[in-house]
């Protein structure tokens, strides 16, 4: 039986008369990789805040390795890798001290922190405060992560990562999982979440709307597709498995098309294609379109 890292019961959060979270049931399971998926606004950074004890909920309750998250929370921030969404760090100092103090708390850390540094191409001799905001998100990944933590939790962790590096840091993550650490990762980015997340929860204002399967997922995602072939539109097109919407003008054709591509590409074989888009749905159009969420609210 796989073990539950991460577990909310009906946790809420208020600030005031704003909603936060409300009513929030998540279980993060031993060994995963968990996507949490959400517009920005909903609510992802207040539940990881709750879980690290950074705030008290309004009801509800979370524990995460076994202790309560806000009256075990000294505990929980020893034994948790945290990457907050927006990074302060001490501008005065050098990545290298910065990691000699994480470091200093119990002795661990350094030589992964090293380690890390030369894989995410950091100077650790540089002082923050001269850093670009990219540089400033590498040192903070490196401090969540130096020590090896049983759990890492990470806001946005990509933000103002180049295309090299995320790329680096998933090979990273994926590495720390196989070693055993369990991994909740907040974004608003589905490609990223699909991309390395075993499971996934999306968020929408406040209320977790759905858990699923990276795979199950998949199947659900809308492709916003438009094609220019150079002669004649293949016939059948309108009748594709999974299409949502279809539109055809002149030589060019717009669909919106959800699962497999397989069939569109075979129905395109032997036609001449002067040019072809592939784009996801945006996350909002996921929610609206499998999740019954109705119109957009403002938050």
């Amino acid at each position: 039986m796989v073990n539950s890292v991460i577990s909310t019961e009906s946790l809420t959060k208020y600030y005031g008369e704003v909603r936060g979270i409300e009513d929030l049931i998540l279980e993060v399971r031993e060994g995963e990789i968990f996507g949490f998926l959400g517009p920005n606004g909903a609510g992802k950074t207040t539940t990881l805040r709750l879980l690290m004890g950074l705030m008290r909920p309004t009801r509800g309750r979370a524990t995460v390795l076994g202790m309560d998250c806000w009256t075990e929370s000294v505990s929980i921030k020893e034994k948790v890798g945290y990457l907050p969404g927006e990074v302060a760090l001490y501008s005065r100092l050098t990545g290298d001290s910065l990691v000699r103090f994480v470091a200093g708390f119990d002795g661990r850390g350094e030589a992964e922190a090293k380690r890390l540094a030369s894989r995410l191409e950091l100077d650790l001799a540089r002082k923050t405060g001269d850093a670009s905001r990219g540089m400033k998100q590498k040192l903070a990944l490196i401090l969540a992560l130096m020590k090896k933590p049983p759990l890492l939790m990470m806001d946005e962790p990509t933000s103002g990562l180049d295309p090299i590096t995320q790329h680096v840091l998933y090979e990273v993550l994926n590495e720390y999982r196989e070693n055993g650490t369990t991994i909740l990762f907040s974004s608003h980015n589905l490609p990223e979440v699909e991309r390395i997340s075993d499971r996934v929860g999306i968020i929408r204002e406040g209320r977790l709307v759905t858990t699923e399967k990276i795979e199950d997922l998949r199947s659900k995602r809308l492709r916003h597709v438009e094609i220019i072939f150079a002669d004649e539109v293949p016939a059948g097109l309108d009748t594709l498995p999974g299409l949502a919407e279809f539109e055809e003008a002149d030589k060019r054709v717009r669909l919106k098309l959800r699962g497999d591509i397989n069939p569109l590409l075979q129905k395109m074989s032997g036609f001449d294609v002067v040019d072809m888009s592939v784009s996801h749905a945006s996350l909002e159009d996921v929610f609206l379109e499998f999740y019954g969420q109705g119109k957009r609210e403002t938050t």
